[in-house]
């Protein structure tokens, strides 16, 4: 079998989906998907879909492109504002999209009204976390803007916290989104159906709090897919944090030692390796590297310690255990590092079992 791959279990993906679409609904909350990670692959959001998300989210069209044309009939949402190049693609296979500019939203319009679509808008609001979103103090106005235009429909509120600087969705977070979409509904007297609270970071929270306000979908891929909370990266209990596998082949197995000799400048990526131990050790060179992968975002079996990376090759030092060339070694991934291999088109992609039979067509109700 080829490598490097990235092997992906797609029964792990539907059961991880499938208890927090269970978990949540017990809260009031539905689950979007986010497929973002996974290139538009049409089986990864088929066990999606069929674990019962409400729909499916990504942040670029051209993966929900990929998606429509594999057959999934899904609602869709497009996470990343839209480009103003790209809105009559974004009405013309998304039903709705989150944004933060005015001048978007009406270009969104202009295309809806040419294609004789109604187009879903969430608003996002700035929280704190400074990556997008509108100032509280702006909502409301162009709220109403949006009720305005022609062949928009105003779906709800949103926020996105803990992924430019970390900042916590907390209770306090949660309960001024909760209190703009009170505002919002008594001065423009209509009711916002989506209060979008955010994405794993908010399932810390979920889970603890006693109450949760007006929030009633959060926008899940980390957690589904790794099976992790995004804060500190825990694993959520009863979920599998082993779906993806990264398997690479050794190309070179040399007992050699550990530590580098001559005058020392900057390596290629400017990364210093690891520290080796003194003495020699034995040390594979596999067929994976920076084109790939994260390095700094895979972990090594027990025994083995990752050591540096180039473009094209990754060093393991494997102790005293000198292994075959031709022999493979597997990796668990984070979410860096599965987005890198995902994306990458020299690492191939085993999809391994499903559910059941992912071939059939599926989608699941427009919201």
């Amino acid at each position: 079998m080829t490598a490097p791959r990235i092997e992906i279990d797609l029964d792990k993906i539907h059961q991880n989906a499938r208890s927090l679409v269970r978990r949540l609904a017990l809260r009031g909350i539905a689950v979007v998907g986010v497929t973002k990670a996974s290139l538009g692959a049409t089986e990864i959001a088929r066990e999606m879909c069929r674990a019962g998300v409400v729909s499916l989210g990504d942040s670029r069209l051209e993966n929900i492109e990929t998606m429509r044309k594999g057959g999934v009939e899904a609602s869709m949402m497009l996470l990343r504002s839209p480009m103003l190049s790209q809105v009559g693609r974004v009405v013309e296979n998304v039903e709705q999209s989150l944004n933060t500019e005015i001048v978007v939203i009406r270009a969104l319009s202009r295309a809806a009204q040419c294609l004789g679509r109604i187009h879903g808008i969430v608003l996002m609001v700035e929280l704190g976390d400074l990556r997008e979103g509108i100032l509280p103090r702006d909502l409301k106005g162009i709220a109403a803007e949006v009720l305005k235009l022609p062949n928009l429909v105003l779906k709800g509120i949103g926020a996105n916290l803990a992924c430019l600087n970390g900042v916590v969705p907390d209770a306090q977070k949660m309960t001024e989104l909760s209190a703009l979409a009170d505002s919002i509904e008594a001065s423009l007297g209509l009711t916002l159906e989506v209060i979008s609270g955010g994405n794993s970071a908010n399932l810390s929270w979920v889970f603890g709090a006693a109450e949760i306000g007006r929030v009633n979908q959060l926008r899940l891929g980390e957690s589904i897919l790794l099976g992790r909370e995004t804060l500190d990266r825990r694993a959520i209990q009863g979920l599998s944090t082993d779906a993806f596998t990264l398997v690479a082949e050794v190309i070179e197995s040399k007992r050699k030692p550990a530590q580098p000799w001559g005058e020392i400048a900057q390596a290629a990526f400017e990364v210093k390796p690891i520290a080796a131990q003194h003495g020699n050790t034995c040390r594979a060179v596999l067929a994976l590297g920076r084109q790939d992968t994260d390095p700094e975002g895979i972990v090594a079996a027990a025994g083995f310690t990752i050591l540096g990376a180039s473009s094209d090759h990754l060093m393991v030092d494997c102790g005293q255990q000198l292994l075959p060339v031709g022999s493979e070694m597997c990796f668990q991934l984070n979410y860096s590092a599965l987005v890198r291999s995902m994306t990458s088109p020299f690492v191939a992609k085993v999809m391994k079992n499903p559910s059941r039979d992912h071939l059939e067509p599926i989608g699941v109700p427009a919201s």
